[in-house]
């Protein structure tokens, strides 16, 4: 169990489970999903969107953009999202996040419903992703709230326009990955801030069988919390105010 907090940075937390291409889906999946899900995601929507698929050509790697259809199901009071595409099925929680005690409850439920509806027959890529956005004062260095961060050395000017921080480590003999990334956020309302985003996934296609995708889950989450107090100080645990 990790640390709890009263004012916890989490802007969102996203769970996605992409089903391999020979897992039967159609046009029908997505009403029948929802009218099992109807009674705790009553708000229906339809959108298009764009996706980024990395494919291997001539020229090496390559990306290219599609746009996909996607069905969008918003509980009552529209913090919680579950959106269903070809051979997906994805879980949002918004601000403020509800505790992961209450978010995996509706994972669980939301996967147990499409495996009712459809016939999984294994798992391209499960990923356990929390987005988290928090505040500074106006003078800040980011060494004293982060135990990840650029490093600069001292023969560069030390202050800095803009930064991007990305690294991603391999779990279970790299059966799963993590990658975080640190950036500023958004200018929005003239405040400091930066963005720091852990996303856990299942690295290898058909790595864990579908019956213990609920394990994974649960042990993903834990692999999150340690990645994330791995990354701040104590300092920001007093900004957190962890609840005891």
């Amino acid at each position: 169990m990790g640390r709890k907090y009263k004012n916890p940075p989490v802007i969102e937390a996203v769970c996605e489970f992409r089903l391999t291409p020979d897992s039967h889906w159609d046009l029908t999946v997505p009403g029948l999903f929802y009218e099992r899900i109807k009674p705790d995601f009553p708000h229906r929507e339809q959108r298009l969107v764009q996706e980024v698929e990395l494919i291997q050509g001539p020229q090496g790697i390559q990306q290219q953009w599609r746009a996909t259809e996607r069905v969008l199901l918003f509980n009552q009071d529209k913090r919680m999202l579950i959106q269903l595409g070809a051979h997906l099925l994805v879980i949002n929680a918004l601000k403020p996040y509800p505790t992961w005690q209450e978010f995996k409850p509706r994972i669980e439920k939301a996967w147990e419903i499409l495996q009712e509806v459809v016939e999984v027959k294994s798992l391209e890529r499960i990923g356990l992703r929390y987005i988290n956005r928090v505040e500074l004062s106006t003078q800040y260095k980011l060494e004293d709230y982060f135990e990840f961060y650029p490093f600069i050395g001292k023969r560069l000017p030390q202050r800095i326009a803009s930064f991007v921080v990305v690294a991603e480590f391999p779990y279970n003999e790299g059966r799963d990955g993590c990658r975080l990334q640190l950036v500023p956020a958004i200018a929005a309302e003239r405040k400091n801030a930066v963005v720091l985003d852990i996303d856990y996934f299942l690295a290898r296609p058909r790595g864990i069988e579908v019956p213990a995708a609920m394990t994974w889950v649960e042990h993903a989450h834990s692999r999150v919390e340690e990645v994330f107090e791995g990354c701040i100080t104590d300092r920001l645990r007093a900004i957190f105010e962890e609840a005891l």
